[in-house]
């Protein structure tokens, strides 16, 4: 894997995002799957809703296989309350992302929702 913290959990919610995408980038579909709660859900966008890792992965090995990219937007401060936090990142085509990240017992912090 091409990234130093591969593998690492986000102990900051603003992590995640810059995470997803190194990952993504480096073709590691587990580690991009990692940075999500067992029941996540995903909006993929296209009306189509995904729940829990097997089908992250399954969606996330499509795009990786396919050689397309995430592009790298502006992040937005995270809003952080208790154990949950909203994080978001405003794409070069316009587009802004929101996720919502919950803090684990560990201290780390994985995304539940991705929108």
């Amino acid at each position: 894997m091409n990234e130093p913290n591969a593998g690492k959990p986000a102990y900051d919610p603003q992590q995640l995002e810059p995470m997803l995408i190194a990952r993504q980038h480096a073709g590691d579909v587990d580690g991009m799957v990692a940075l999500f709660e067992a029941d996540a859900v995903i909006d993929c966008g296209d009306g189509r809703f995904l729940r829990g890792r097997e089908a992250i992965r399954d969606y996330y090995a499509e795009i990786v296989a396919s050689g397309r990219k995430f592009a790298v937007g502006e992040q937005r401060p995270a809003l952080i309350c208790g154990d949950l936090a909203l994080t978001s990142t405003r794409l070069p085509d316009g587009a802004v992302t929101s996720e919502v990240a919950r803090r684990q017992r560990d201290g780390s912090w994985l995304w539940v929702i991705d929108r």
